[in-house]
């Protein structure tokens, strides 16, 4: 599914895929609360890096799990 966000399309499926990916092992890693609201940081990281032009998922997801680890370890 493609949604218009101003001048860029969007790939939902491929966002949302990373972002389940990501979130599971984060969550089973205790790095983000185990519920089952967004996390707003993680979501912005796997965007800006499909804004780049990463579009398999799980490039996506891995690369997004690295940098919310790195950033959390350097807070």
């Amino acid at each position: 599914m493609l949604i218009e966000r101003g001048l860029r399309v969007m790939n939902v499926d491929v966002i949302g895929r990373a972002y389940d990916i990501a979130a599971n092992y984060l969550r089973r890693t205790g790095a983000i609360a185990d519920n089952s609201a967004t996390n707003d940081a993680l979501l912005e990281l796997i965007v800006q890096m499909f804004h780049r032009g990463e579009t398999n998922p799980i490039k996506l997801a891995n690369k997004a799990i690295s940098n919310f680890e790195a950033a959390k370890m350097a807070a």
